[in-house]
């Protein structure tokens, strides 16, 4: 009776463990990444986000100087601003020594800034366009008399959104104040995958210069993760979860087969408690 009783908890462990490392390889993220990165290595991507149409900045211009900065305090500007008045309207600055004045990109990829009228921003980074309003006013081009050798300029991407559909916590769009937005972090504000959600493949879907391209990550794969293209998110990506075909299951894959797991063990307990009843049938 011992015997029969130690072969049955035999063949339970086995299963069990069997059945816990399928599962593992099926929902666990990053896997190897313990491994990979246990000697810090250099982050290969380089990545800047780069304003597209629609995007809504916020420029900044500071300088010690008022009367030359008192041109652009107005109220055609939408935004906010520190209160200086000074220069001829009298009317709360949107861009004076502490403010900021809020620009929309147009379907041209440009914003119509006072004074040095369109200027091309698509496609280019942030900091590379605070570099070229700063070349403006200290070389004293447009309208401006004198250069304002001191001055400036800060820009920051206002309207960063995107858009996580299907299988998770909470699908919905996501606004973002960062210009460093990752895969993982979005999924993390999105409350994560539910069990049913498929780890691979995540779809991203991305439009930029006038195309659509698609992306498919494995969140099992660390490689797959930290390498792909899509790991940082543009504005208006979509990142979509598939559910798992077999959904009518309550779980993910793993959980399918953990399910098959416990059926094969079921159905092994059940031929051992059948072998030792003809075993004492015999006796």
């Amino acid at each position: 009776m011992k015997k029969s009783m130690t072969i049955v908890l035999s063949v339970l462990m086995a299963t069990l463990i069997f059945t816990g490392c399928v599962s593992d390889k099926q929902i666990i993220y990053l896997q190897g990444a313990d491994t990979v990165y246990v000697v810090p290595r250099e982050i290969e991507q380089a990545f800047e986000l780069k304003i597209q149409q629609d995007d809504q900045l916020a420029i900044s211009v500071t300088s010690k100087d008022h009367e030359l900065i008192a041109p652009f305090n107005n109220n055609t500007l939408i935004g906010s601003g520190g209160g200086d008045r000074t220069g001829g309207s009298g009317s709360a600055s949107t861009m004076n020594q502490s403010g900021a004045a809020y620009f929309t990109v147009d379907r041209n990829g440009e914003i119509s800034f006072p004074i040095f009228g369109q200027l091309k921003v698509a496609g280019m980074t942030t900091r590379e366009v605070s570099l070229m309003i700063q070349d403006l006013f200290r070389n004293g081009t447009g309208d401006i008399a004198a250069s304002i050798k001191d001055a400036i300029v800060n820009t920051r991407i206002m309207s960063f959104k995107v858009t996580i559909l299907g299988d998770v916590a909470h699908p919905g769009v996501q606004t973002f104040t960062g210009e460093r937005l990752t895969l993982l972090e979005a999924i993390g504000r999105a409350g994560d995958l539910n069990n049913t959600g498929k780890r691979a493949p995540v779809l991203i879907v991305r439009e930029e210069n006038g195309k659509r391209q698609t992306y498919e990550v494995d969140l099992r794969d660390q490689a797959s993760v930290f390498n792909s293209p899509a790991y940082y998110l543009q504005q208006n990506d979509v990142v979509y979860v598939s559910p798992n075909k077999a959904v009518r299951v309550k779980g993910s894959t793993a959980y399918t087969y953990l399910g098959v797991g416990s059926t094969v063990l079921s159905l092994v307990i059940s031929l051992t408690s059948f072998a030792i009843t003809l075993s004492r049938l015999g006796k």
